[in-house]
């Protein structure tokens, strides 16, 4: 019953979002991501929250919205090729 979770500023890094954790920390704590999970739509101000595969993503890049959907939890920060797998956009 229990699935993995992951920290969601590690997910944003490791999908090639943001360039560093660091960053991807602040641009959560800065209230650029809602998440979307059973119909119930929040806005995310912690870098600890924990994502989960299903889960939807908003995010707010200057001025630009994109939303994704979590496939599944990176292991590391790989090439491109191997973080797109990690989300598709919706």
């Amino acid at each position: 019953m229990s699935e993995a979770r992951q920290r969601l500023d590690v997910w944003l890094f490791q999908a090639r979002f943001l360039k560093s954790r660091a960053l991807a920390a602040r641009f959560v704590s800065d209230g650029g991501v809602r998440l979307e999970r059973a119909g119930t739509i929040t806005r995310i101000d912690k870098p600890a929250s924990l994502v989960q595969p299903g889960d939807i993503l908003t995010l707010a890049f200057s001025g630009r919205i994109m939303r994704v959907e979590i496939r599944a939890l990176g292991m590391r920060r790989g090439p491109a090729a191997e973080a797109r797998q990690l989300y598709v956009i919706v």
